[in-house]
């Protein structure tokens, strides 16, 4: 297994994920902001764009 560092992991973990109940349930979402920037660094991986910072953190959004 390789280990990446995302340079601020923690501003996603505090502005990017919400946490919402569902028939007592915890569910995760993406803020909107998150989801589009998601978005974004998939499109930039399909066209092989990312730099190696865009793919670490490509990475710890997605894991």
């Amino acid at each position: 297994m390789i280990t990446q560092t995302m340079v601020q992991p923690s501003h996603w973990v505090e502005g990017g994920v919400k946490i919402q109940q569902v028939r007592g349930l915890n569910l995760f979402k993406f803020t909107e902001e998150l989801q589009i920037r998601l978005e974004m660094l998939l499109e930039q991986k399909k066209e092989d764009c990312l730099t190696s910072e865009e793919a670490t953190e490509l990475a710890g959004i997605t894991s």
